[in-house]
């Protein structure tokens, strides 16, 4: 089994729920959710002219590979109600492996450790709830030191 973190968000409809049923639907699809943050309402990132955000992560355990636990959060993504929409647009659902593992993952349709997780208060500030000391393994800093630079930074 593996342990792998997901970041969840909502900007569409009632977000707080959108976020519940994506939490609810991962435990029907071979993920466990072992922890989850707290919802935290965040700007939008990437294209500002938006509604705000419900963003959230869990820590899970899987025995899905990678790209079938993508495939996997894509699915989930649908039932909920996600429609094809611009990069960065609003959206009723996001859902993002933040970390699978220690693994580092690059191809097409996949990256491991999700890029930008340093430069993005939305994913680092839920992770640090419910992982500060997680070790992202490119930088080989903890979540809780990013979220300090981050804010070093702003």
């Amino acid at each position: 089994m593996s342990i792998v973190y997901i970041g969840i968000g909502s900007n569409l409809g009632n977000r707080e729920e959108n976020c519940e049923r994506a939490v609810a639907l991962l435990g029907t699809n071979g993920i466990k959710v072992l922890k989850r943050s707290s919802l935290y309402e965040t700007e939008p990132w990437g294209i500002e002219e938006q509604p705000e955000f419900m963003n959230m992560a869990v820590e899970a355990e899987t025995g899905l590979e990678p790209e079938r636990l993508l495939e996997v959060l894509t699915d989930i993504e649908t039932t909920v109600g996600r429609k094809e929409s611009k990069r960065w647009g609003p959206r009723i659902i996001d859902l993002d492996i933040i970390f699978y593992n220690d693994l580092i993952l690059k191809s097409s349709d996949l990256e491991i450790p999700h890029p930008g997780i340093k430069d993005r208060e939305f994913v680092l500030k839920p992770l640090s709830e419910i992982a500060p000391y997680k070790r992202h393994p490119i930088f080989k800093k903890s979540i809780k030191q990013l979220l300090e630079d981050l804010y070093n930074i702003t």
